[in-house]
């Protein structure tokens, strides 16, 4: 035991030397929890790293990877020694921080502290849903823990305290948190920045406390993991560790985020005991984890395989939609189910609540809500509230917990389940990190926002977004929907459900809007076509969302009573027509014809297809809606009036 955990501290000492780069504290400081829990209690198969029913384990302090690529390696996880010895280098498989999807075994990327945590909450609660939904008598086909690792600095962020009480209020019994409780952060002593109770502010939240007081105390720890299992709340055990342990820093700041060095490496051999070369893996080590963990983890992948045989025999239809989120897909008809509307009148934001109570039945993948404004956003899971008492209910009241609402529905959609959110768009800017994680991850998150321009009225700037539209277009790997009326919603919303990469973002209005088009999904996915035209045109009104109907009106305007032709364009998704054919791009928006952008938020890049911006560049305004949008010039006869007083010069 003692070898195989020196084998783990000093891979993850020799990785940050030759690197000359990483984290060695909670390497040294943390080995034996992470042996202690690979080895007695963690449930996966290296073999299948994808395994649908595999314990999770999110490693929250993301800093400290090299302490997991080592584990993974002895784990028997397709991670060699040769990429342990380019951590951190251009290209490997071992990057600085954990990345999901790019390093078999891990299970989230993790960095940004806070972000784990929500995640692994997450992934608990899919796991408690799919369990209560599919599980028969005698045939638990969804039915593992989720754990995760964490250290002071992701209990100081407010996301990890948002997540965990909701994780507390919904008894969330199979998630288990070990705390490598050091008592250093890299600013020096934790008590410089706080003088909490621990173990007073984890109870009050409904979490069972649990604290291994002595370093290095496996016994003890392998204990109070199995209590853990036994209890019915989340468990969180505070482990008392030593931060680079057996150097001569231990236990100081100076050991977190720098290299001991070759040298001091070699005197920590001596001193441990541990006299072997640099990446040389002693005898029986490897032995060690595929005689516990991968023998333990074959044998219950198997024993689930023969489960998951009978259930299909037993219970066929539950068995297809399992297998159906398994394999990360909907199976729904949606040109039968949602058919396009001829004349409707509503806010985007009714059109999704119609969709997500229309569509879900069809898919039991679907399931999230939103952040105590459900009323506004329309965003409502079916089957009543997903609570303790509720297991299969599919509405889940976030609170006003908007960080920890985008972590959570990462978490969720890790656990391959079709999980959206719901929120006013201005509140976006408290989610953002998560959806950047979405974006790093290539995860087909869903997050739906509403209230998305100065058209919010009276609640006034505070509520009114801006920049936001232009912040997440300029985030790679991510596809904004702004989309234009009730057609434009239901082609976004599939697009979302069909997804199985990279996260979707919605973006609807609270003012009411007429559908005066159809356009057909194939030409949606296009990201921008043109939905009223004729010949000889002389230029092009470019817009999104509400836009485009203002857009429609001003030109029908122009032409009936000025003569002038302009043509109108939908734009509901850049990401989508940035990735379609030149020719269709040119087509579309020709270069030679002036390009008018019409968006209520901020100009900036819209220059990208525009000659001519007519936005916001500047902060909303309280007062009624249409008063507000007629102040910023956001009215049929004010977009005309600039058109004719400008034409000459687009």
């Amino acid at each position: 035991m003692e070898k195989s955990i020196n084998t783990i501290r000093f891979l993850g000492l020799d990785m940050i030397n030759k690197a000359n780069s990483g984290h060695p504290g909670i390497v040294l400081g943390a080995a034996g929890t992470v042996y202690e829990l690979f080895t007695k209690h963690l449930n996966a198969n290296p073999e299948q790293p994808l395994w649908f029913n595999r314990d999770r384990f999110f490693l929250a302090a993301g800093h400290g990877s090299a302490l997991l690529y080592a584990t993974l390696h002895l784990s028997g996880y397709n991670l060699s020694i040769e990429e342990l010895k380019d951590f951190r280098q251009l290209g490997s498989k071992t990057p600085g921080h954990p990345e999901y999807g790019h390093t078999p075994g891990v299970d989230s990327t993790t960095g940004p502290l806070g972000q784990g945590m929500a995640m692994a909450i997450g992934n608990a609660l899919a796991e408690s849903y799919l369990s209560a939904t599919f599980n028969k008598a005698g045939l638990n086909v969804v039915d593992h823990y989720t754990y995760a690792l964490c250290g002071d600095g992701d209990l100081q962020e407010g996301i990890t305290m948002e997540a965990m009480a909701l994780a507390g209020r919904y008894n969330l019994n199979k998630l288990i948190v070990l705390f490598d409780s050091n008592d250093i952060q890299l600013d020096g002593p934790v008590h410089l920045a706080t003088n909490e109770n621990i173990k007073q502010k984890v109870e009050s939240m409904n979490w069972n406390y649990l604290l291994i007081g002595e370093p290095n105390d496996l016994s003890g720890l392998n204990e109070a993991i199995k209590r853990a299992k036994r209890s019915d709340k989340p468990t969180f055990i505070e482990v008392k560790s030593i931060i680079g342990f057996g150097s001569k820093n231990q236990g100081t700041s100076k050991t977190h985020g720098a290299p001991i060095g070759k040298e001091e490496t070699d005197l920590m051999r001596k001193k441990l005991n541990h006299h072997y070369q640099e990446f040389e893996i002693p005898e029986g080590v490897y032995e060690d984890f595929k005689n516990t963990f991968v023998k333990r983890g074959k044998d219950l992948y198997h024993t689930w395989e023969e489960t998951l045989k009978a259930y299909k025999k037993h219970y066929p239809e539950n068995y297809q939609e399992l297998m159906s989120i398994i394999n990360n897909e909907i199976n729904i008809d949606f040109e039968t189910v949602i058919p396009q509307e001829e004349k409707v009148n509503e806010a985007t934001r009714v059109t999704i609540g119609k969709l997500i109570s229309t569509l879900s039945p069809y898919s039991k993948a679907m399931i999230g809500g939103s952040a105590d404004l459900t009323s506004s956003t329309k965003v409502k899971g079916i089957n009543g509230d997903f609570d303790v008492n509720n297991r299969t209910g599919r509405n889940i009241n976030f609170g006003v917990r908007e960080h920890a609402m985008a972590g959570i529905i990462n978490g969720m959609i890790l656990h391959n389940l079709k999980a959206f959110s719901g929120g006013f768009f201005i509140f976006s800017d408290y989610m953002k990190p998560a959806i950047r994680i979405a974006s790093l991850m290539n995860i087909p998150s869903t997050f739906i926002f509403t209230h998305d321009s100065v058209a919010v009225g009276e609640d006034g700037p505070t509520h009114e977004p801006i920049e936001q539209l232009t912040m997440f277009r300029a985030m790679p790997n991510i596809n904004v929907f702004r989309p234009a009326n009730a057609n434009e919603v239901k082609h976004a919303f599939r697009f979302a459900l069909e997804a199985k990469q990279t996260p979707n973002i919605i973006v609807l209005t609270r003012q009411n809007i007429n559908v005066n088009y159809q356009i057909s999904y194939k030409d949606f996915l296009k990201g921008a076509y043109s939905i009223y035209e004729e010949e000889n045109f002389e230029s092009t009104f470019l817009a999104t969302g509400s836009e485009v109907e203002l857009a429609y009106n001003a030109a029908i305007e122009l032409k009936e009573k000025h003569g002038i032709i302009v043509r109108v364009v939908s734009m509901p998704s850049r990401e989508l027509f940035l990735k379609q054919p030149q020719k269709y791009q040119q087509q579309i928006l020709p270069k030679a014809k002036p390009v008018i952008a019409v968006e209520m938020g901020s100009t900036m890049g819209w220059y990208q297809f525009a000659s001519t911006v007519y936005g916001i560049d500047d902060f909303g305004r309280s007062g009624k809606g249409e008063e507000v949008q007629e102040y910023f010039g956001f009215s049929k006869e004010k977009l005309v009036s600039f058109y004719l007083e400008n034409k000459d010069n687009l």
